[in-house]
C-alpha cells in the first residue's frame, strides 16, 4: 500500500514561445500574476498539501527561476538595514518554502520525458506532477482531494475539468469506465482529439498523482504526438492494464483555475487575483467600472 506522496515534480524546461518577446530572456514561469511569479503559486500549492520535496526539471536559461528560490544576500541585507521587515519576509519566503532540487531535461523531448528525468529523485515512491500553466485557487483544494483519492484507490490520479465539446481538441481527453461522485474510472486517454471522435468532454489539466510504475512505462514509449514522449501515452497504458499498473482515475474539478499559458487567460487571471487582494481589489474594481463606462 502506498502512502500519501511527499515529493512533487514540476517541469519547467519549456521555452514559453506563446509569450514572446517577454520570455526571450525570462522564463515564462517567472511571469508575474499581480506581484508574485506563476511558479511560486505552484510551489506554494504543493507545500500546502505536504509535498515538501520538490524537483524542478529545468532547461537552459532558467537561472532567474533558480535565483528566485535562492537567498538574495545583498537585497536582504539592504532591507534589514532599512528595517523593512515586511518586504524582507516577502523576499525570504520563496527560499524557505521547501526542499528544492534541480535536474536538466536536456532538450524539449516531451512531458513524459521530463517526468522520467525525475526517476532517481522519486525512486519507488508515488509522486505528484504539477504543471506551471495551471494555477489553482488556494481555496479549491484540488490537490488535497487528489491525494485522498490516491490513498483510497491506489491508482494514479489525474485532474479533470469538463469543457465544451468544441474545446476538447486543446486537451488530452479521457474515456470513462464508471463514475462515483467526483471520481471517474479511466479506461483510456486520447491526446487532443477532434470533437467528433472525443471519448468524452472531460479534459486533463496539469495536476497528477502518479504511481512509480508510470516511469517504467515511459521507458518503453516511442515518440508520440509532436515527435515527443507523451505522459498521456503512458497513462493510457496504465489505464488499459489496471491489474499490472494500478489503473488510473480522474478527479473532476469544478473550482477556480487560472490558465497562465494563454495570453488572454493570463490577463484574466491577473485581474481576478488582483480583485481578491484587500489592498488592490476595491480600487481596481472602481477603476474598471469607470474605464468600461468611458468606452
Amino acid at each position: 500500500m502506498f502512502k500519501a506522496p511527499t515529493k512533487a515534480v514540476i517541469p519547467v524546461a519549456g521555452l514559453g514561445t506563446r509569450f514572446l518577446p517577454a520570455t526571450k530572456a525570462m522564463p515564462k514561469e517567472m511571469l508575474p500574476l499581480v506581484d508574485k511569479p506563476v511558479i511560486q503559486y505552484v510551489v506554494e500549492e504543493a507545500v500546502r498539501y505536504g509535498l515538501n520535496d520538490i524537483l524542478f526539471v529545468t532547461g537552459r536559461d532558467k537561472y532567474a527561476l533558480e535565483n528566485h528560490f535562492d537567498t538574495a544576500e545583498a537585497l536582504e541585507t539592504r532591507l534589514e538595514e532599512k528595517g523593512d521587515e515586511k518586504k524582507l519576509a516577502l523576499v525570504q519566503k520563496p527560499t524557505n518554502l521547501a526542499n528544492i532540487h534541480y535536474v536538466r531535461q536536456g532538450g524539449a523531448q516531451g512531458l513524459g520525458h521530463a517526468v522520467h528525468c525525475a526517476k532517481t529523485f522519486t525512486g519507488n515512491e508515488p509522486f505528484a506532477v504539477l504543471l506551471g500553466d495551471d494555477v489553482i485557487e488556494e481555496t479549491s483544494h484540488l490537490l488535497e482531494r487528489m491525494i485522498e483519492v490516491f490513498v483510497e484507490t491506489q491508482s494514479s490520479v489525474v485532474a479533470l475539468i469538463e469543457v465544451p465539446n468544441s474545446e476538447i481538441h486543446k486537451y488530452g481527453s479521457v474515456k470513462p469506465a464508471g463514475q462515483n461522485g467526483d471520481v471517474i474510472t479511466v479506461s483510456d486517454f486520447v491526446e487532443k482529439p477532434a470533437p467528433e471522435v472525443a471519448p468524452s468532454n472531460y479534459a486533463v489539466i496539469g495536476r497528477y498523482i502518479l504511481r512509480p510504475e508510470i516511469l517504467d512505462i515511459i521507458e518503453t514509449l516511442e515518440p508520440g504526438a509532436g515527435g515527443e514522449i507523451q505522459l498521456t501515452d503512458a497513462l493510457a497504458i496504465a489505464a488499459r492494464e489496471p491489474q499490472k499498473y494500478g489503473g488510473v482515475v480522474g478527479v473532476v474539478f469544478s473550482g477556480e483555475r487560472y490558465d497562465a499559458g494563454d495570453k488572454l487567460e493570463y490577463l484574466k487571471a491577473t485581474i481576478q487575483l488582483a480583485l481578491k487582494r484587500k489592498e488592490l481589489g476595491t480600487d481596481l474594481l472602481n477603476w474598471m467600472k469607470t474605464f468600461i463606462q468611458d468606452k
